[in-house]
Order: C-alpha cells, then sequence, then structure tokens
C-alpha cells in the first residue's frame, strides 16, 4: 500500500517514513501543503497522513482541496488538539485524527483500520479459500500452513485482496506499491505474480491479457 506523508517537520516525517516502509508500505512525503496537494492529485495513495500547521497551504485547505476531487482516506496527525479542531477537521472530511505527540504503534494500528475500513474489510484476517491473509500480522497461511513471502511479495498479494475479485491492472500495482523514487521496471509485476503462483497455488490469481489480474474469493 501507498502512503501520503504531508509533514513540514523533517525528522518526525522521517521517522514515520522508515517506521511505514519497515511495515512493508511504498511512502512519499511533501514537505509543504502546495507540494502535498499536487502528489496528492497526481497520484492515487491509499492513505494520506496530514499535519495542519503547514507552510505555504495549510492543512485544512489541503483536506478541503483534496476532499473535491478524491475519496483517499486521510489522517490528520497534528498538535492541534483542541475538541474544536478535531471536530473541524473530521467534518471537512478526514477521516481520523490523532494529536501529537503520539505512539508510533498507535499510529501505525489507525492507519490498518483505516485501509481496512476503506476496503469494506471489518477482519484484519482475510479468507480466500483455503488461504488466510493476517493484514495486521501481515502474514499468510495456506491450508493451516505458513507461507513465506518477500516484503513485495505480500504487499501485491495484500492489493489483490483489498480488491477481491476486482481487476487489478498494472497501473494499479505501480501506483499502489511503488514510491516516486522506485526505479522498477515494468516486467516486475509479471514476476511477483509468478512467485506467488508458485507459492500459492497457480489457480487463485487469474490473468486478464491485456488488462490486469484478478484474485478469485
Amino acid at each position: 500500500m501507498r502512503v501520503l506523508i504531508v509533514e513540514d517537520e523533517p525528522d518526525l516525517a522521517g521517522a514515520i517514513r522508515k517506521a511505514l516502509v519497515e511495515e512493508g508500505f511504498a511512502v512519499d512525503v511533501a514537505e509543504d501543503g502546495e507540494v502535498g496537494i499536487f502528489k496528492a492529485e497526481s497520484w492515487e495513495y491509499d492513505l494520506v497522513v496530514l499535519d495542519l500547521m503547514l507552510p505555504v497551504v495549510d492543512g485544512w485547505e489541503v483536506l478541503r482541496r483534496l476532499r473535491r476531487k478524491k475519496k483517499t482516506p486521510v489522517l490528520i496527525l497534528t498538535a492541534r488538539d483542541a475538541v474544536a479542531d478535531k471536530v473541524k477537521g473530521l467534518d471537512l472530511g478526514a477521516d481520523d485524527y490523532l494529536a501529537k505527540p503520539f505512539e508510533l504503534d498507535e499510529l501505525l494500528a489507525r492507519i490498518r483500520s483505516l485501509l481496512r475500513r476503506a476496503a469494506s474489510q471489518p477482519s484484519p484476517v482475510v479468507e480466500v479459500g483455503e488461504l488466510q491473509v493476517d493484514t495486521a500480522a501481515k502474514t499468510v497461511r495456506r491450508g493451516g500452513t505458513d507461507v513465506e513471502l518477500t516484503a513485495r511479495e505480500y504487499a501485491l498479494l495484500e492489493l489483490f485482496t483489498r480488491n477481491l475479485g476486482k481487476l487489478v491492472t498494472r497501473s494499479m500495482v505501480y501506483d499502489h506499491l511503488y514510491d516516486e523514487s522506485d526505479p522498477t521496471g515494468s516486467n516486475v509485476v509479471d514476476v511477483y505474480v509468478a512467485n506467488l503462483r508458485r507459492k500459492l497455488g497457480k489457480d487463485f490469481i487469474e490473468t486478464r491479457r491485456g488488462q490486469g489480474y484478478i484474485l478469485r474469493a
């Protein structure tokens, strides 16, 4: 999954980015509101972590402009912890609100919860036939046996599970699994799909030639 952090404190943005990357996310960072708007409108992020007190364009305006065009989940992360600010943020379209200082574990849990909500998956465990994907623990079991996946293989499988029964195009894979600095080649999706079929069974993932892939329920 791909996350945009809009935060002007470099140390904090770096710490959040590091924690998310270690959790298997692709992460982009914007250090002011104007760049945040540009990136949020240019790419299909799974979630935006948004500070309110930003240079150039403040977080309120970033949220307003994003909501005119997209339904991307937004988690406000700010030192403004007054009830009036929380109410304003939620009424403007934010999906969650976390005040600074905060614990990284709580931030990560809230992000996972928002992603499940966006995918209409109330439980962290997604079952597809004999396959069980735990999106909280980031583990995979098939027929009761653990399946070892690389971080990128797991990220691709999670993208499929969040779009269960729906077409996942190549452009969706690149938009959701790779950040803006990733130099990945065009044939890498085929490689990861082949690896998943080898580890999970060839019948789990259907190829739609010239269109993309579908994970069947």
